[in-house]
């Protein structure tokens, strides 16, 4: 069952609509998109891009700096709006809805193309369906970790006692027990990105996005949170797309893994997949890269 679809995602920067046409037809002429980039002056940030994430999957998508993995996952929470293509979500989904048997690649009826939502639907996406930790933890500096934690559930208008009390089991979850009262600056790297986490879990939306979360910790704090994700991910089967440029971290991670370049979505497969049977040197190189 597809939780999240993508449907022919392009991205044009700083392009009107006529311009990021003449770009569009560059590219699918066989153009990349530095090319493009040099004969038109406009970047690309994805180009006809089609990926289907299964309803309970830990996803990585990874490529090197500029091939569009940030720019992918800003479009699932419309931070960004493609230039053309379709973006469907099954909000009818939730975490508790077990992986299915037999994976297929068609969009659910309850599937809803979130580029047609209003401001007001947009926003009740945010706050029900989706949920996002940061490379940099993006943490309230003026807030104690409790209230950075609760923020999410502050914004839902829930209880006071109610959202502390979900803060505190979520802190407790992540091995941050009795640092309520603690500032994010007095937390190590690590531990404010377990504050993120906390704060993304506790919001208990069924898809949880992480952009490149754990590549500012040092390589034993990465490897714990990465264990840690793990053991969360067994429990809670949330549907999680994962940014990263590491491969050793996109396999220990992901059950499938999608690998970006220059816009174009290379591969997508499992680990196995990818070692036995890349689609091109670029992904054969990264798969060398494995030690």
């Amino acid at each position: 069952m597809n939780h999240i679809q993508l449907k022919n995602i392009s991205k044009i920067y700083n392009a009107t609509d006529s311009q990021a046409k003449s770009a569009l037809a560059l590219l699918a002429e066989g153009m990349d998109s530095v090319a493009v980039k040099a004969h038109t002056g406009y970047s690309v940030g994805l180009y006809d891009v089609n990926l289907a994430i299964e309803a309970g999957e830990l996803h990585c998508i990874m490529g090197l700096s500029g091939s569009g993995k940030s720019t992918l996952i800003r479009h699932i929470n419309r931070l960004i709006d493609p230039t053309s293509g379709q973006i469907w979500v099954d909000t009818a989904i939730d975490s508790t809805t077990p992986m299915p048997s037999v994976k297929t690649h068609t969009t659910a009826e309850s599937a809803i193309n979130i580029l047609q939502l209003n401001d007001k639907e947009l926003q009740q996406y945010r706050q029900q369906t989706i949920s996002m930790v940061f490379q940099h933890f993006g943490l309230m500096p003026h807030m104690t970790v409790l209230q950075n934690v609760a923020y999410g559930l502050r914004v839902r208008k829930m209880s006071i006692s109610e959202r502390h009390e979900t803060a505190k089991h979520w802190l407790n979850e992540v091995g941050l027990p009795n640092l309520e009262s603690s500032y994010p600056d007095e937390l190590s790297g690590g531990m404010q990105q377990r504050v993120g986490l906390a704060r993304a879990l506790a919001t208990d939306t069924p898809i949880l996005l992480m952009d490149e979360a754990f590549s500012a910790l040092d390589p034993l704090i990465r490897n714990q949170l990465q264990d840690q994700l793990l053991e969360l991910q067994a429990r809670l089967n949330k549907t999680i797309v994962f940014i990263t440029h590491d491969i050793d971290e996109a396999i220990k991670v992901g059950q499938r893994i999608s690998i970006l370049n220059g816009g174009r979505l290379v591969q997508t497969g499992t680990p196995e997949e990818l070692r036995h049977h890349p689609a091109d040197d670029y992904v054969a190189q990264f798969m060398r890269a494995k030690h």
